[in-house]
């Protein structure tokens, strides 16, 4: 390896650069579509396809070539790659026609049209920066987002230009017609907001008004000359944006499709006609409802309740050919899969995702041990597991045909393979190799029997003396770090050949334990500092003599640098020192839909406990303020983060500056949530190593 890791995690983002992705089978299984980059350093997506019968790759659009070498993005495209975590350019997204056929995609906002059997790519004219397009089924138009507004363009043949309709324009600066809210995309992963019709002559479409929504501010400290970004976010307790339904035709005629709740999870328009589900602001109850296009009248068709919450499952709602019912729900302890009325896999099964419906074939997500991920089908009645080995698996299936991707602790990224009853190809993975392989050990820790990983130095031999510790978690609910895939721990195992023994632990409120188990975070997030000190004191007791407890520090990102800096300030008997990056400080600054799921309205008072600001201003009766001082704090902060932003550092600073305690602040400018730039990424974790090598007094 002629690079440092740092570096090399930084350029391929984090190895993720080269992989296979957004896989879409033809109807008939003969063909595979699917994004990579050319290299596992190359940051621009390509378009390619696989022929499965020959296991032939074909590339089909390669951006450079089109001369977008320099991407020149509208300002709503920048936002969506931020609210999907998409860290490479290129083509990052595509829709195809029902028969896969033909690809649409936006390149440096501009509008075009592969021809996946031809190999023809072509610029179509379009009104403004292109976002979102997307084929109608039959493939002769193609609607796309410009402006907030949606627009229906014909595919002419030729040099022949089609014509471009405006089906619906927004009535205002707030408004947005075919796009999804802030909410919908960070919280809800519902990154569309329209839909068209099976035949293509009209579409399901989201009117979005943020008007009620605080108008806050995103500036640029580092370049006092330029006007702070203005941006709606729907902060805990306030007003979310308004959101309503509209079949639009062609035509532009529309007709409205109302609904009572606060939020839209999804819609669906199959063959067996148009349904939307949607979601109480308190999340207790969610409806599926099924619409007439027509009419727009709607009928309940189920409703879920739980007095915590319900989730969001992706992929449902979803239906057999003859129209009945996939649906996921919470029943006798167990996230099940739902077919009709009825739970067809058992509750120690918890599902995690439908991933496709191939005739009478459902192909899901489910974790029987919440450390691995397996594909299964139901069929008829039966469920079959697709894979057995150890790994993280995810998967699609269409035409008889599965894919399977995996990745796993035995093997070095991301295995691709088409699976057909003639047997299998694979889709190349060109990621780069990591330099270093993770030592990991997956056991249950602690009184909790928590899922933990433990990383020690590829040169320690265990039993030759204490290191000193770092946790490594992110702790939040809905989100897991101990999975059994190498990619989840090379940066952990980076950091335990700097000398630590690394601990990364999923307390409650993680996935894959079940419904009871996520539920405990109800009301309060602390308690996943407690599953921390839980999950260390198990490992110490599993390794005696390999962790120094005297110097155990805990480093994290967004709710994981929460966590970091609740450690410190709360349990000082415990950490010795903390890096929290782009924390959650005071929850009231964080959005509704993720914050109320757990919190409540702030008004029912859950707040005050699991925010930070309190614990800077006042000492700690049972520890001692001096204890608590005693401490080294890293904040770390990018100025430019619209999702967790500045003020929440900013905050605890002054309140920790005012209260006399000492910290450090690093801010980051021109620096989203996601850290996407190399030499930042490369340099973060270079400076978080010599703080806390210095924190915990750490030589050689």
């Amino acid at each position: 390896m002629t690079e440092s890791f740092p570096r090399l995690h930084a350029r391929t983002r984090r190895f993720t650069l080269g992989v296979p992705r957004n896989f879409t089978i033809s109807p008939d299984g003969g063909r595979v579509t699917f994004l990579r980059t050319r290299s596992g350093t190359d940051p621009v997506t390509c378009l390619w396809e696989l022929d499965v019968a020959s296991g032939t790759e074909r590339l089909v659009v390669d951006p450079l070539a089109l001369g977008a070498a320099d991407e020149d993005l509208p300002p709503e495209e920048r936002a969506r790659r931020e609210r999907s975590r998409e860290s490479a350019g290129g083509v990052v997204a595509y829709a195809t026609d029902r028969e896969v056929r033909q690809a649409v995609f936006a390149l440096s906002g501009d509008l075009y049209l592969a021809g996946l059997a031809s190999g023809e790519v072509r610029r179509l004219p379009a009104a403004g920066p292109v976002i979102d397009p997307r084929l109608d089924p039959t493939g002769t138009r193609v609607a796309y987002v410009t402006g907030g507004a949606l627009h229906v363009l014909e595919i002419a043949t030729g040099a022949d230009t089609g014509a471009d309709t405006v089906i619906a324009a927004p009535e205002g600066d707030t408004v947005t017609y075919g796009l999804a809210e802030f909410i919908a995309a960070e919280e809800m992963e519902r990154m569309r907001g329209y839909w068209w019709s099976p035949s293509g002559d009209r579409l399901l479409v989201a009117r979005v008004d943020e008007s009620p929504v605080p108008l806050w501010h995103i500036a640029d400290p580092a370049n006092p000359d330029r006007q702070p970004v203005p941006q709606r976010y729907p902060a805990a307790g306030t007003a979310n944006a308004e959101v309503t339904l509209h079949v639009i035709g062609l035509d532009g005629a529309r007709t409205a499709v109302p609904f009572d709740q606060e939020y839209l999870v999804t819609a669906v328009w199959d063959a067996h006609g148009l349904a939307i589900v949607t979601l109480s602001r308190d999340q207790r109850t969610m409806r599926l409802l099924s619409a007439d296009p027509d009419t727009g009248e709607t009928t309940l068709l189920r409703e879920d309740t739980d007095p915590a919450w319900v989730d969001i499952v992706t992929g449902v709602p979803a239906r057999l050919s003859d129209g009945t019912l996939v649906w996921v729900a919470d029943a006798d302890g167990g996230r099940r899969l739902v077919v009709g009325d009825e739970p067809v896999t058992p509750p120690s099964l918890q599902v995690r995702a439908v991933l496709d419906v191939d005739g009478d074939t459902v192909l899901f997500q489910a974790s029987g041990e919440p450390t691995e991920i397996h594909l299964w089908t139901y069929t008829a009645g039966t469920i079959s597991a697709v894979t057995t080995e150890p790994g993280v698996h995810s998967g699609r299936r269409a035409g008889g045909v599965t894919l399977v991707a995996r990745q796993s602790l035995d093997t070095e990224g991301t295995t691709v393979s088409v699976v057909r009853a003639e047997g299998s190809v694979s889709v190349k993975s060109l990621a780069e190799r990591p330099g270093l392989e993770p030592r990991v050990s997956l056991v249950r820790a602690g009184s909790r029997e928590l899922s933990t990983a433990i990383l020690l130095p590829s040169w320690h031999v265990p039993g030759s003396g204490p290191l000193p510790v770092l946790m490594d978690p992110y702790g939040g609910p809905h989100a897991q770090r101990v999975l059994s895939a190498r990619r989840m721990f090379l940066e952990s195992q980076w950091w335990a050949e700097q000398g630590f023994a690394v601990i990364v632990a999923d307390g409650r409120g993680t996935p894959g334990r079940g419904p009871a188990f996520e539920r405990e975070m109800l009301h309060d997030f602390t308690i996943s500092l407690e599953d921390q000190v839980d999950a260390l004191q198990g490992v110490a007791a599993l390794h005696p003599g390999d962790l120094d407890l005297s110097r155990v520090a805990i480093r994290g990102w967004s709710f994981g640098g929460y966590l970091a800096a609740l450690a410190v300030l709360r349990r000082p008997d415990v950490f010795h020192a903390a890096v929290a990056g782009a924390p959650v400080t005071d929850w009231r600054l964080y959005d509704t839909c993720y914050t109320e799921r757990y919190l409540g309205h702030p008004d029912e008072g859950h707040y005050e406990r699991s925010s930070l600001l309190g614990d800077a201003e006042k000492g700690d009766t049972e520890k001692g303020d001096a204890e608590k001082l005693e401490r080294p704090l890293l904040l770390i902060h990018g100025l430019a983060d619209d999702n967790v932003v500045a003020a929440h550092t900013l905050r605890l600073s002054s309140a920790l500056l005012a209260a006399g305690r000492p910290h450090t602040v690093l801010p980051l400018s021109g620096v989203t949530h996601m850290t996407p730039q190399e030499v930042v990424a490369e340099n973060l974790l270079l400076l978080q190593l010599d703080f806390l090598k210095k924190s915990l007094h750490i030589t050689g």
